[in-house]
């Protein structure tokens, strides 16, 4: 609370007040009277004293300083206001005491002070050496020139000071150039203000802060002619904004030189002060030199065309800046022209100079842009793609006329947001609405049109150009975008010719084109003997491709270049799947025309089969087919053959046969062309064949966007209009659609049509109107250009048709860049030099980049480095290949992949070239391999990667294998694993459709490096080693060997026999899980024979001879005991990661699962002892003789004939088939044996095949009789087959078809219960083979002895009774009992 004002108070009051620590004063003002000292307390912490300054009252002003000074004083201020003093020095040095010990005053404020030179030079003396005071004002103090001289010098020295203003002073030039100084050195002011009586001092105080960058906001002013403020000059750092007010131009100059390196300025405005051209001058270094400059405002300057011309000249190397204001000017249309030059391109092959900068404003009531300006402005509009803002104001030159163009012009500018056109009188009439509202149809990018002021906005006619602005910024629903859009049948078709060399596909191409034409005259019959001269002249190594109109459809004439050096271009130019296209497989009936030598039928053969096998693997590429490939055989030169009878009938006959082999691959017609390709006649039926096929494909494939078919034509007339550019890029595209096609239209700025525009173009790729490079943003309208001139410049190379530099394949990207440029330019007819007009050639480069045809040398930051074309990579046939990492301790590993289907596919010759680019780039990209090697020779790759050297070599001669051999001191598996995560993916990636066979290479041929061709024999199929090991007991599995026979070249002995571990050539988790099919397969085996059975009751205990006892045996005590032990296999399984433990453990249980067979055996064996007093054996089976040997019955189906029943030894644990046994004729299976035998021969193959599967030697000598005991078979029965007229003999029958056997055999007879008694099943079956030896008249044990070598004997240790062989009998003879029959 503030005490009332008091004039009486004497000095010890004041003194106490201001020494009490219980008033923190804070703010204290002084200001002389005079009276006796006074004072009166504003606030709490605020106190203004009265003191005179005469000469009696001197000391009190002191004291009161001294005391605000004083360590115990309780005031501590921090503003100090001094009003009205004159300083004496006795004064002055108490204040410079007292502001030197005050810790925490911050502001000194001077209000019409009287400072003596000493006085000011002792102040400035301690603000130098101050470090407290942040702030000070000198307002009215009369410091002049002088003054500031002192100041600047303190503030040189003051690295604290953050504020100083000086109002109401003049401080001059001299005084302005000295604080200039100070701000040179000085960084830490951060507030300068100076109101000066003269302008003068704005320009070399603001000249030093813009000039070293300073972050200083300051404000000048001045005094206009009525003693008002005025600004001149305004810097805000926080806004990075110069605004300058008033100025002239000497120093407008020295401001605009300090801005050529600054930063800190980001906006300049100054608008309405008076420059001329000298300061453009100027302003032109500072545009080319600033970085940081984004806003200039010139309005209303007074410049003039060459002042703009400077500018503009400076907007050529500018980068930064975005907005420039030039309204208000008095330049004119000379002035526009050059202003918007920088912005404009005047030729498709010229680059936008300024592309920077965003926002232009111009004209005014003086200026006059005149019919040259007019034409600059449309200029711009037309080419310029980063102005986003465009203003024209108050213009009156402009005429209506100009103002449609201007619009017009935007039609096809997707860049601008912004135009104004206020007051300009030529915006009016109904035409220039009319044009307004058609631009914002095709154009929905413009988002604010400034009509304010015009006749049309006078006259109220822009409300409907608003409501259509505010239409384009609607949203556009998303089903509008993809929906509704028509299909139809596409309307252009393509016809491949593909053929060797000298087919005579060139001439045959021409000679249907000109039939197409309609000619009236036989098109060169009457100079046929013109024609071959010609031919072998202009014969040239490239793509042709002929287009023909017939009616609304379009077929395309693809001539594939029969040189081999094309060869790997084919791939690239084979059609996509369900496009509309067919083949004509072209062939000469001769080796070479001119000579007449016919081919034989083995060379027009092979020359079929690589074209059928060629298009069979393209095709199956891909994963689905609407159709397949359809295909035409042309037989050529047909005018030629002396005896057409004996020719052509064995080639139509290999024709035929061929057809018959490729049926379901492909569709070939069943008709072949036998042409003279010169006649026009002979050509005729192949020229209407040709119009009707196409026609039937244009039906078959899937159905195209209407938009497609649209497209076509309004890309041939764009073409037409742009020079015949065989190439447009994306944003072309897009703007052809916006102008010419309305379904693909953005219609909003919120709109999204992309996706459906990429929609369009990549079917206008599929259809093969256009090569559309998605991530290149180019979309290829001339094939013929493409393949034929630019991707052929490869095939040059490879010829050296071209003078370049080449090293190992490498090309320097520049030189192909210079390749192409040169080839191309000036040599396509209707393009001449225009070509690269909107394609360059680096482009071209990056194309091939694209379709894997080479890649970028890894050389670090280069930018275009050496491009490595494998295409013209040549055979190195001087050096023998060799190792580079052999050692002692080397493991040497190879893999082959071929063709599985070879018949009827290949690895094309585009296959290996780009696996060479493929693998290279992919090897690039793992950034743990950078010590990497990777080099390239023909149809070979070689790398080394993390100790591993890696050998690709391509077998080129067939086509149809890939080998790729390693070297390394790591192990087997090791270098497995890189092959299959690394070469392998990569290699069945380039051929997803072919399906490749895998075989393990003899490790010797590697180590050596046999060469392929006498390697042939060292190969073993992965699959068959694993199958192999599939079918051993476990014992054996890990020390298999695998025997390789020797190696030949001719007579010449490469290779000795020899035997390699299957465990080194399988990777270990191959060899896991070889290991883990065998226990899935004891698992599924146990888990059916539970299933098949799971009713049967539990085996009775067999005690002694007691003739009423019977056993029932069960398959069930079996299985139960398989899952035992299977479920500790699963545990070993899980814990055991050692191969040869691993092992070992299925090999202890294998045993235990041998044991209980055979435990289980003997029940079967020993079933119903009391039965005839088993007067015959129990284990029997029936065999077919087939071309002089046995093969196992495995099923009985009624009607079988010519069977022979065979019994085996019985002897416990040695059960096995009798050699050279009769046996018994079965002449026919009737119904009622197959009821009484299914049972138990279903049960008794299982047994054999569980036997089998876990190695056990059950039933020995059988395995002869069974086909492939490793594979398991799954033919089932069903009921039709009980009755068929025909045997079927099966190798071992798997687990699961044995199980659906039973449940097949029950369903054939629906009266027979689904689970019967084992007992039963096994008492028909004997009592059906007793009734059969009987009428066969075998019934006592001489009998059976004589036709199946067997004799009845009972062992001594347990009673029961065995039917065994005579070797048993003889080698067991102290074992058994022989029972006399």
């Amino acid at each position: 609370m503030s005490n009332p004002p008091s004039s009486n108070l004497d000095l010890d009051r004041l003194l106490q007040l201001i020494i009490s620590r219980e008033k923190n004063l804070q703010n204290i003002s002084f200001s002389n009277t005079h009276s006796s000292t006074s004072f009166h307390q504003e606030t709490e912490n605020s106190i203004s004293i009265n003191i005179p300054t005469n000469s009696n009252k001197i000391h009190e002003f002191r004291w009161i300083l001294t005391a605000l000074a004083a360590p115990e004083s309780g005031s501590k201020p921090t503003n100090l206001v001094f009003y009205g003093i004159n300083w004496e020095p006795t004064m002055l040095h108490a204040l410079t005491s007292m502001l030197e010990r005050s810790s925490r005053l911050e502001h000194v404020e001077f209000q019409k002070n009287v400072f003596s030179e000493n006085g000011m030079w002792e102040l400035s003396d301690m603000l130098g050496r101050n470090r407290g005071i942040r702030s000070i004002i000198f307002s009215e103090c009369g410091i002049e020139s002088t003054g500031a001289l002192l100041i600047s010098s303190a503030l040189v020295k003051n690295v604290t000071l953050e504020e100083l203003q000086i109002w109401e002073d003049s401080i001059g030039s001299n005084g302005a150039e000295e604080l200039s100084r100070m701000i040179e050195v000085n960084s830490t002011l951060r507030l300068l203000l100076i109101l000066d009586r003269h302008s003068i001092t704005a320009a070399p105080l603001i000249s030093a802060v813009l000039a070293r960058n300073r972050n200083i906001e300051v404000h000048i002013w001045s005094k206009d002619e009525a003693d008002a403020n005025l600004k001149i000059v305004e810097f805000t750092p926080e806004t990075n904004m110069l605004r300058i007010y008033r100025l002239n131009t000497r120093d407008s100059r020295r401001i605009v030189c300090a801005l050529g390196w600054n930063t800190t300025v980001k906006s300049l405005d100054l608008s309405g002060i008076h420059l001329k051209s000298n300061w453009a001058k100027e302003f032109r270094q500072v545009l080319e030199q600033n970085r940081s400059l984004k806003e200039v405002k010139l309005s209303r300057t007074s410049l003039r065309d060459e002042a703009v011309v400077q500018i503009a000249a400076g907007l050529f190397k500018n980068k930064s800046l975005e907005k420039l204001a030039l309204d208000g000017n008095r330049f004119g249309g000379i002035g526009v022209e050059h202003l918007l030059c920088p912005l404009s391109r005047f030729s498709l092959s010229q680059n936008q100079a300024n592309t920077t900068l965003k926002s232009v404003a111009f004209g005014g009531r003086r200026t006059r842009i005149g019919r040259g300006g007019a034409a600059a402005i449309l200029r711009m509009l037309d080419t310029n793609h980063t102005i986003e803002a465009l203003s024209i104001i108050e213009d009156s030159s402009l005429r209506p006329e100009d103002v449609v163009g201007m619009f017009r012009s935007l039609e096809k500018n997707a860049t601008l947001r912004y135009l104004s056109l206020g007051g300009c009188s030529g915006v009016n009439g109904e035409l220039v609405m009319q044009t307004i509202l058609g631009t914002l149809q095709v154009n929905p990018w413009i988002e604010t049109i400034d009509l304010a002021g015009t006749p049309l906005q006078i006259e109220g006619k822009t409300d409907v150009i608003y409501r259509k602005l505010g239409n384009n910024a609607s949203l556009v629903p998303e089903n509008e975008l993809l929906d509704n859009v028509p299909l139809t049948k596409p309307k252009c078709c393509r016809v491949f010719f593909c053929g060797q060399d000298l087919a005579g596909k060139s001439t045959l191409c021409g000679s249907i084109y000109h039939n197409f034409s309609y000619t009236k005259i036989p098109y060169m019959d009457h100079i046929r003997t013109l024609v071959n001269p010609v031919e072998q002249i202009t014969r040239t190594a490239e793509v042709k491709i002929k287009s023909i109109q017939d009616g609304d459809m379009k077929i395309s004439i693809w001539n594939l270049a029969g040189q081999h050096e094309n060869f790997a271009l084919h791939d690239i130019m084979f059609p996509s799947p369900g496009s509309p296209s067919f083949f004509f497989i072209v062939s000469s009936l001769f080796r070479k025309p001119l000579n007449r030598e016919p081919k034989s039928l083995e060379e027009i053969e092979d020359d079929l089969l690589y074209w059928l096998r060629f298009i069979v693997s393209n095709s199956r590429r891909a994963q689905w087919q609407s159709m397949l490939p359809h295909i035409t055989i042309v037989l050529t030169h047909s005018d030629k053959v002396s005896s057409p009878a004996d020719t052509l009938n064995p080639a139509l006959s290999l024709i035929q046969r061929l057809r018959e082999i490729f049926q379901g691959f492909v569709e070939v017609y069943p008709m072949v062309f036998m042409v003279d390709s010169r006649s026009s006649v002979s050509v005729s039926k192949l020229t209407n064949h040709m119009r009707k096929m196409s026609m039937t494909i244009l039906q078959k494939v899937p159905q195209v966007y209407q938009i497609c078919n649209d497209m076509i034509e309004i890309i041939s007339n764009w073409r037409s209009e742009n020079h015949n550019k065989p190439a447009m890029k994306w944003n072309e595209f897009c703007e052809l659609c916006q102008l010419k096609v309305p379904p693909l239209r953005i219609r909003s700025r919120r709109d999204n049509v992309e996706k459906k525009r990429r929609a369009v173009a990549n079917s206008l790729h599929h259809v093969g109107e256009v090569i559309f490079f998605q991530d290149l943003g180019y979309i290829i309208l001339d094939s013929m250009w493409f393949f034929g001139k630019v991707l052929s410049q490869l095939t040059k190379l490879v010829s050296g048709n071209v003078n370049t530099t080449i090293d190992h394949g490498f090309v320097s990207w520049l030189e192909l860049e210079r390749i192409l440029r040169g080839r191309l330019k000036g040599q396509i007819p209707g393009m001449a030099s225009k070509v690269f007009y909107n394609l360059e050639a680096d482009d071209l480069v990056r194309m091939m980049l694209k379709l894997e045809l080479c890649y970028e040398e890894d050389t670090g930051k280069n930018p275009k480095p050496r491009l490595l074309i494998p295409a013209i990579l040549k055979d190195d046939q001087g050096r023998m290949p060799t190792w580079n990492l052999s050692t002692r301790d080397c493991v040497y590993v190879g893999r082959h992949l071929e063709c599985h289907d070879t018949r009827h596919m290949l690895l094309t010759m585009g296959f290996f070239p780009r696996l060479q680019v493929q693998l290279h780039n992919k090897i690039l990209k793992l950034n743990e391999q950078k010590g990497a090697t990777y080099a390239l020779e023909k149809d070979l790759i070689s790398i080394t990667i993390n100790g591993i050297e890696v050998r690709v070599e391509f077998g080129a001669q067939n086509g149809n294998f890939v080998d790729v051999l390693a070297c390394s001191n790591k192990t087997v598996t090791e270098v497995l694993r890189l092959f299959s995560q690394l070469i392998m993916p990569t290699i069945h990636n380039l051929c997803p459709g072919t399906a490749l066979s895998e075989y393990a290479i003899r490790p010797d041929c590697v180590r050596y490096l046999i060469p392929p061709t006498f390697r042939r024999n060292q190969l073993l199929s992965s699959l068959i080693l694993k199958e192999a090991l599939l079918s051993m007991p476990a014992d054996s599995m890990y020390d298999y060997q695998h025997t390789w026979s020797s190696a030949f070249n001719g007579n010449r002995l490469l290779l000795h026999s020899g035997f390699d571990y299957a465990r080194n050539l399988l990777s270990d988790e191959d060899f896991h899980d070889v290991l883990h099919r065998r226990y899935w397969d004891l698992h599924r085996l146990a888990a059916e024979l539970t299933v098949s059975i799971e009713h049967t009751q539990e085996p009775q205990k067999v005690e002694g001879n007691d003739g009423e006892q019977k056993i029932e045996p069960s398959l069930l005590s079996i299985a139960k005991g398989v899952e035992l032990i299977l479920q500790r296999l699963k545990v070993i399984d899980q814990e055991i990661k050692d191969l040869k433990l691993e092992i070992q453990g299925l090999k202890y249980h294998e045993h235990c699962l041998l044991v209980e067979l055979h435990r289980k055996v003997d029940y079967l064996v020993n079933y119903n002892i009391q039965l005839e007093e088993r007067k015959t054996p129990n284990m029997f089976y029936f065999v077919q003789v087939q071309n002089y040997s046995k093969r196992l019955v495995t099923r009985i189906i009624s009607g079988m004939t010519a069977l022979r029943l065979h019994m085996l030894c019985e002897y416990r644990r040695e059960m096995h088939v009798v050699e050279d046994q009769v046996g018994c004729e079965l002449l026919q299976v009737d119904n009622e044996a197959v009821k009484s035998l299914l049972p138990y021969m279903s049960k008794f193959m299982k047994l054999l095949t569980f036997a089998l599967k876990i190695g056990a030697h059950f039933a020995a000598g059988m395995g002869e009789m069974i086909p492939d005991l490793g594979r398991e078979v799954a033919h089932l029965i069903d009921s039709s087959l009980f009755y068929g007229p025909a045997p079927i003999a099966a190798g071992v029958i798997g687990a699961s078809a044995i199980a659906r056997i039973g449940a097949t055999s029950t369903n054939a007879y629906p009266g027979r219960r689904c689970s019967r008694n084992p007992g039963q099943d096994i008492g028909a079956a004997q009592q059906w083979l007793l009734d059969f030896l009987k009428g066969q008249r075998i019934s006592t044990g001489k009998d059976i002895a004589d036709r199946f070598a067997l004799w009845r004997v009972r062992y001594l240790d347990n009673g029961h009774i065995a039917w065994i062989c005579q070797g048993h009998k003889e080698t067991r003879s102290k074992e058994i009992a022989e029972i006399p029959f």
